[in-house]
């Protein structure tokens, strides 16, 4: 989606500028690229800060295990109390799993951050994944200049489809209708498209 909302928006600024085709598919290219590298980088840069943020304080959280194991087992208990369970039977089951370290360790970090340490996010899968689907997107806008033909509506309607197509497989985990979902995120590229060819006329005039 990133991909062709933002080339779709390039394509669209500077054909709105009244540039050749060659123009548009150097610049197209050159945000296809750009961005591509922008969104891997930065996805790698997210998901490496969050596992060592993860793994930082999962190195806090077996200190304070080792420190104060009753003050844990303790604020593990308060934890499953929330959820209902009774005191008694709360606390006897944190004591039992505070006598295995690893365990303890796995626990506390599921119920007090909400993440599994054992279940780290690769970086380099986000990193991957993120340039290839960014590229993916924002080639879409530019086939048809690749493909020999020179047409600014014609890359745009491609764009549009796409965005439709993309908006109508996310509705497959949102429950929405198909069409609505689909028509939303055309709606939205547009509004992008649009804004960004009246700049491109702005500047051609």
């Amino acid at each position: 989606m990133d991909g062709l909302v933002t080339n779709i928006a390039l394509i669209a600024g500077v054909g709105g500028g009244g540039v050749g085709a060659d123009d548009i598919v150097l610049t197209g290219t050159a945000g296809l690229v750009a961005g591509a590298i922008s969104m891997g980088l930065g996805e790698y840069t997210s998901v490496r800060a969050q596992n060592e943020q993860l793994a930082a304080e999962v190195a806090k959280e077996r200190q304070e295990l080792i420190k104060h194991p009753e003050a844990e087992a303790a604020e593990l208990a308060r934890v499953w109390e929330a959820r209902g369970v009774p005191p008694e039977l709360a606390l006897q089951v944190a004591s039992i799993v505070g006598r295995n370290p690893d365990e303890a360790v796995r626990v506390h970090a599921q119920e007090e951050l909400g993440m599994d340490p054992d279940d780290s996010p690769s970086p380099w899968v986000a990193a991957g994944s993120s340039f290839v689907c960014f590229s993916i997107g924002a080639l879409v806008p530019l086939l048809s200049y690749l493909l020999g033909a020179s047409s600014l509506t014609l890359s745009l309607a491609a764009g549009g489809a796409g965005l439709f197509v993309a908006g109508a497989l996310v509705a497959r985990f949102t429950r929405r209708p198909w069409w609505w979902s689909g028509l939303r995120q055309l709606l939205l590229g547009a509004a992008a498209a649009g804004a960004t060819f009246g700049i491109g006329l702005l500047f051609a005039a």
